[in-house]
């Protein structure tokens, strides 16, 4: 029986730019790994599919707030060992990161966590993290998905080099069979890998592929590869528009699965609309404008600092001329040409979440939203995106959860043991 699917997104103290300056924030234990632990643990009390932490690879105006602290697939191993059942899943740069130790990695994890390990493959896109990594910009587009291809394609080919029954362990014998031990012998544009992994096929066999692609490269790659997307929604009928593309390119791969689309949410939950307001509004009002305005320049891709707050936003360059991330930025166009803001009010649109799907509410319309979209090709489930931690997903496991399992929509109990499982995914064969 078809039923959603929540990933809790952990970022910092929340989603929210000015999440850390509350009063209720847990800035000063962003270095204590508990914090993370305590936070997969109210989401696994949940029964949520996974947890997901993003990556950059850059630190830029830290004075703004907490953006990256440690490391996310360091932290993996922790959370794999604080937690029993719950997904595990990390951002893995494909143009920073080789093949072989990306693979060796999280092929570690999924034994670590016994098959709960998955991976989001990005291309990253900032110059500022080019420069971390030896290049003098961000090479073009086009080069960094005929990478993440490859990238992928490697990475797939190293976590089968083992066969499932190539380990033996036979003390008077052999260790492992070795005609079942391949070497991959990639070569590449990219990539020169002769393989084999250095440890056996893990529990999953392979860890799962998620991807956010919203330009046409990215949507491709993605129903060619990914076996869960992540989307950015801001309103059904984009969601719909998206969810309708993706699932007619994966049909048309003949790849035979269902990809579960999940779009990135930000919840604000409150026993009534106007304390749900009100949280909103308390975080909102912690936000510096020029902060907000330097934000907005990055989503928008120009210098935004002179905008005057209460006008109407200045015309936007179509999407075609864009050069920056392009899903992002036609989710910003579109909020513009439907809402009309002024400056003061996309800014404060755009604070938690930047541009993705916002519900503000009591529990029960919030999961009337959320069922709407899961009735009407919106989302298979969603990304969680909790202004604020650990309240936001504190708020939404303990009041959003109860009603969707009372409509039979999410699961009471795990049912299985690996983040596959939880999908719906069948273990792939090496």
């Amino acid at each position: 029986m078809r039923q959603l699917h929540f990933n809790l997104f952990i970022m910092g103290c929340g989603h929210h730019k000015a999440a850390w300056r509350h009063p209720d924030s847990q800035v000063e234990r962003l270095g204590d790994v508990r914090f993370y632990e305590e936070l997969t643990q109210i989401a696994e009390r949940g029964k949520l599919d996974a947890i997901f932490f993003a990556d950059g690879q850059s630190s830029d105006n830290v004075s703004d707030g907490p953006r990256w602290f440690l490391e996310p697939l360091t932290m993996m191993a922790a959370l794999a060992r604080a937690t029993e059942r719950i997904g595990l899943i990390s951002t893995v740069s494909s143009t920073f990161y080789t093949p072989f130790v990306a693979a060796r990695m999280l092929c570690s994890l999924d034994h670590v966590s016994k098959g709960r390990m998955g991976w989001n493959v990005v291309t990253s896109m900032f110059d500022s993290e080019a420069r971390n990594h030896g290049y003098e910009a961000m090479p073009d587009h086009a080069w960094r998905y005929a990478r993440a291809e490859e990238f992928v394609e490697t990475s797939l080919k190293l976590f089968d080099s083992w066969s499932d029954s190539a380990l033996v362990m036979d003390r008077q014998g052999d260790y492992a069979k070795v005609d079942q031990v391949r070497q991959i012998l990639h070569k590449g544009d990219h990539f020169l890998v002769d393989g084999p992994l250095t440890l056996p096929r893990s529990p999953q066999g392979q860890p799962v592929l998620f991807q956010a692609g919203a330009s046409e490269q990215g949507r491709d790659l993605a129903a060619r590869k990914a076996e869960a997307i992540y989307a950015v929604a801001y309103d059904l009928p984009s969601a719909q528009s998206y969810y309708r593309d993706i699932k007619r390119r994966v049909r048309e791969t003949g790849r035979g699965v269902d990809v579960p689309v999940m779009p990135g949410l930000v919840t604000y939950v409150g026993s009534t609309m106007e304390e749900a307001r009100r949280k909103q509004q308390e975080l909102d009002e912690l936000l510096p404008a020029e902060t907000s305005l330097r934000q907005l320049g990055m989503f928008v891709g120009q210098d935004c600092m002179g905008w005057e707050l209460d006008a109407p936003v200045p015309p936007l360059p179509p999407l075609e001329s864009f050069k920056g991330p392009k899903g992002r930025y036609a989710t910003m166009l579109r909020i513009v040409e439907i809402e009309k803001p002024t400056v003061r009010q996309l800014l404060g649109r755009i604070a938690a979440g930047g541009g993705h799907c916002t519900m503000v509410g009591t529990p029960e319309s919030i999961a009337d939203q959320i069922e709407q979209w899961w009735r009407n090709e919106g989302a298979d489930g969603f990304n969680l995106m909790p202004p604020s931690l650990p309240n936001g997903i504190r708020d939404f496991v303990e009041q959003v959860i109860p009603v969707l399992q009372k409509r039979g929509l999410f699961r009471h109990e795990y049912e299985h043991s690996t983040l596959r499982g939880h999908l719906g995914l069948e273990r792939p064969a090496a």
